[in-house]
């Protein structure tokens, strides 16, 4: 409540300072070239030296906040009855601070209960303490705004220059995320290599991370059926059926269909894209996957299993097409019209002009979307995981169980699991792996896109 407070007050003073700034401003506005910049541009410049530097404040005093808390709370004389142990009073605090939160909560420890209510009594003093300094900030910034109200102050220069600021901030947070989320792979599969030979977990044909025991534990890390499982569901199935679809669906859009059919038929084909994966897993777990394995069963196979790589592979295709429809939609429609006229002026039929010329000039293209395709199959998860199966099988057979990549990082990071052990630390290496080959795919696709572009702009 405090937070929100807060921050409808500052957006308040915001906007006060905003129209006050302008009315300010607009008397100095004589005439053409009376001042440096409107009137919106000076409001602008007050409405933001009142909000960020009064964010920046709150910001910074949440993150002592907490320390003054426990500070506050350590002096009451109810903290005396805690215990001496640091893990322990550490434990009783953290549960005294969630009943202070919710007091409807149940406190295993007594003791939690007791200082429950000096926590939260030193959470409303210092959150208030906080609101004010947030304030006095605030309007000391809206005050030192306003007085550079002047005819030839340049408030669009420095407003520009502001959003500038915030737009190479958000550039390097994005930049900063990505550098954070490759440096935890490589340190945490750094760990697993120390126990498991790289040559042993690229090279190794079993995988089974539960049965791993001794010094010999390349012998149960063996990836090699992991990187199998994948690319056969998602690189061999997927775009058995993603592409042909794929790309005769855009042709037949680009160059069969009237515009009123193309403006109804393409967007069903994109909803495609938006049904949410599990969506996808639970169609497959519970109609495609019974299809196949009666399918299997009259073809004389004993048992066949519901889950198959053949089920997820099928459905993950259908899945992607719109990846492989969009990009070979675009890559044709970007063909010269005069090649296409050309063919057929010389005598070509419209099919021998698609398969002669328009395919051939747009298959840059059309192999970046393949390639952006593959990369969003091999990542996908939860079609793995509710119709491949677990079994981590090195078999060409479409309608045996397989597993993935995916999948194995999932099964490796939830429940209950030791953080430390070479099993929980296997999902990290076998992420790092993912990571690689899908930067690979996508620096392949978009140098594709980067010729195709240049051929024809």
């Amino acid at each position: 409540m405090i937070l929100t407070g807060v921050l409808l007050a500052v957006l308040g003073l915001g906007l006060v300072g905003w129209f006050a700034a302008r009315g300010r401003a607009r008397l100095l506005h004589t005439g053409r070239g009376s001042i440096h910049s409107m009137p919106g541009y000076h409001a602008w410049h007050v409405a933001l030296w009142i909000v960020f530097p009064a964010l920046i404040a709150w910001g910074a005093w949440q993150a002592i906040m907490p320390g003054l808390v426990d500070g506050a709370v350590m002096a009451d004389p109810v903290s005396a009855q805690l215990p001496a142990d640091a893990m322990s009073r550490a434990a009783i605090l953290a549960e005294a601070k969630s009943i202070a939160d919710n007091p409807d909560a149940v406190a295993f420890n007594p003791l939690a209960n007791t200082l429950a209510g000096p926590v939260r009594d030193a959470h409303g003093r210092f959150g208030l303490i906080g609101a004010l300094l947030v304030a006095i900030v605030a309007v000391a910034g809206g005050g030192w705004a306003f007085t550079r109200i002047r005819a030839n102050f340049p408030a669009r220069t420095r407003v520009e220059r502001g959003v500038l600021g915030l737009l190479l901030v958000a550039s390097l947070m994005a930049i900063l995320t990505t550098f954070g989320i490759v440096a935890s792979l490589v340190f945490e599969a750094g760990m697993f290599f120390k126990d498991v030979s790289p040559i042993d977990f690229l090279t190794g044909l079993h995988w089974s991370p539960g049965s791993a025991r001794g010094d010999n534990l390349g012998d149960s890390f063996g990836a090699v059926p992991l990187f199998w499982g994948t690319i056969y569901i998602g690189a061999i199935i997927a775009m058995i059926v993603a592409i042909p679809l794929g790309l005769m669906s855009a042709i037949y859009l680009t160059q069969y269909a009237t515009p009123t059919i193309r403006k109804w038929l393409k967007p069903m084909l994109e909803i495609l894209a938006g049904i949410p994966t599990v969506v996808y897993g639970y169609f497959a777990a519970l109609t495609v996957a019974p299809i196949f394995r009666d399918f299997a069963a009259s073809l004389g196979m004993a048992n066949p299993s519901t889950e198959s790589a053949l089920a997820a592979g099928v459905v993950m295709g259908v899945m992607i097409i719109p990846f492989v429809s969009s990009m070979a939609d675009d890559a044709l429609a970007a063909v010269p019209r005069a090649m296409s006229d050309g063919s057929l002026a010389l005598g070509a039929t419209k099919s021998e002009t698609i398969k002669k010329v328009l395919l051939p000039a747009a298959l840059p293209g059309i192999v970046a979307g393949v390639m952006l395709a593959i990369s969003r199959a091999i990542g996908e998860t939860m079609i793995v995981v509710m119709a491949a199966g677990a079994a981590a099988n090195l078999s060409a057979n479409p309608f045996a169980s397989m597993t993935t990549v995916t999948y194995q990082i999932v099964q490796m990071l939830t429940g209950d699991q030791e953080f430390n052990s070479p099993k929980t630390l296997s999902a990290f290496a076998l992420g790092l792996v993912l990571f690689i080959v899908t930067l690979i795919l996508n620096i392949i696709a978009l140098r594709v896109v980067k010729r195709f572009r240049e051929a024809y702009e």
